[in-house]
């Protein structure tokens, strides 16, 4: 047989070709499209980010305003999902109902297997829409609060913020979530896109794939890290320079892995962590919170023991918190952004599709003998 070389997480393995996003980890930069992720932070929007995924350009203004009304039109969710949210236990975590009310609505869509370009878009901007308005109405139902419908008249973002609270939301929210959703639209292999382009490439149903993502997204290294991080950061509260000199190494001698930094591609400042940091010190100032200034300490002593920078998940947990997010929605948050990014490539892979299906390199006994059950 062949000699095999294994990249172990398939690192620096190219698996296939597309022009949906690109990063560089040694100069720090991401593009969507062809467009870096700074000017798209500080002069776009979710729905034209969406869009410029969706269709492969940056939308006119009649275009945007045209695809924001159909997103708008397809927010609400049918009563059966409602009764659905209302009937799952209390105790499960709002990612798994997440997950299990996407199951739900594939049940109900009569073109469920039908995978053409036309209905797989379709699906996509149907998923985009209905997916704040799951998480929403969860939230709602767990709060013991009524059904707050969505609203035709405000954008994705302060639309998920008037369903979560029932209340019109303060600009500055809006804008902080809206960027939210810009930074995590997409961001090329990472698990739970690969997760769903294998999904995909067996030619399974979006709902399916959607499925494989969060499943893969739910777990402490991909999506669940910016609660992580906001758990360590209320665990450091109060503490001087020293004190958190000294948790650092206490946590770096026992081999611990400190939340929110580093990255498998990002060799420098994560360019999403850079735009997040700086929403997360406007909402600070505006909360009278320090979740900023305990950040930057944390940085600063990580930095000059391991040579690590903070991740994207590092300042999304004190933007999320900020905004009065629930800690355990903060991977439905990342969800509500990322389907943009996991639609977007299952289109991508039923378009140029091919099974993936990786090899594996054999390391058990062979030739082994078989012995009967009454002789062993």
């Amino acid at each position: 047989m062949f000699e095999m070389h294994i990249n172990h997480g398939l690192q620096g393995i190219v698996a296939l070709e597309t022009d949906i996003s690109q990063v560089n980890g040694t100069t720090g930069t991401l593009e969507y499209r062809g467009y870096d992720i700074h000017d798209l932070a500080t002069h776009s929007s979710f729905e034209e980010v969406t869009y410029l995924f969706l269709y492969k350009h940056l939308p006119t203004r009649l275009e945007l305003t045209k695809f924001c009304d159909e997103l708008s039109t397809q927010r609400d969710l049918p009563d059966k999902i409602v009764n659905v949210l209302h009937q799952l236990p209390s105790f499960t975590h709002p990612s798994v109902i997440y997950r299990t009310a996407i199951s739900c609505l594939g049940t109900l869509d009569p073109q469920l297997k039908v995978i053409s370009p036309d209905e797989n878009l379709r699906k996509a901007k149907d998923l985009i829409a209905k997916t704040p308005t799951i998480i929403a109405y969860h939230q709602n139902i767990r709060n013991h609060s009524p059904i707050t419908r969505p609203r035709d008249d405000l954008n994705h973002a302060a639309n998920m913020l008037w369903m979560l609270n029932g209340i019109e939301p303060e600009s500055i929210a809006v804008k902080a979530l809206d960027l939210a959703l810009v930074l995590h639209a997409e961001h090329t292999l990472n698990a739970s896109t690969f997760a769903a382009r294998i999904s995909a490439s067996t030619l399974s149903d979006m709902y399916a794939c959607v499925v494989a993502a969060t499943g893969t997204l739910f777990g402490p290294l991909h999506g669940g890290a910016s609660q992580q991080v906001i758990n360590m950061l209320r665990t450091l509260e109060g503490k001087d320079q020293a004190a958190l000199t000294h948790w650092v190494d206490d946590k770096l001698s026992h081999g611990e892995k400190i939340m929110g930094f580093g990255h498998r591609v990002y060799k420098t400042m994560d360019p999403r962590a850079f735009e997040l940091r700086k929403m997360a010190q406007q909402l600070d100032e505006l909360t009278g919170k320090t979740w900023v200034a305990r950040s930057d300490q944390l940085a600063d002593i990580v930095f000059q023991k391991k040579g690590l920078y903070p991740n994207v998940d590092f300042y999304a947990g004190s933007v999320y918190a900020n905004l009065g997010i629930p800690d355990d929605q903060f991977i439905n948050m990342f969800t509500m952004s990322r389907i943009v990014g996991w639609t977007t490539h299952m289109l991508d892979q039923y378009n140029n599709n091919k099974l993936i299906r990786p090899l594996q390199k054999y390391c058990g006994d062979e030739n082994r003998s078989y012995t009967h059950l009454d002789n062993r």
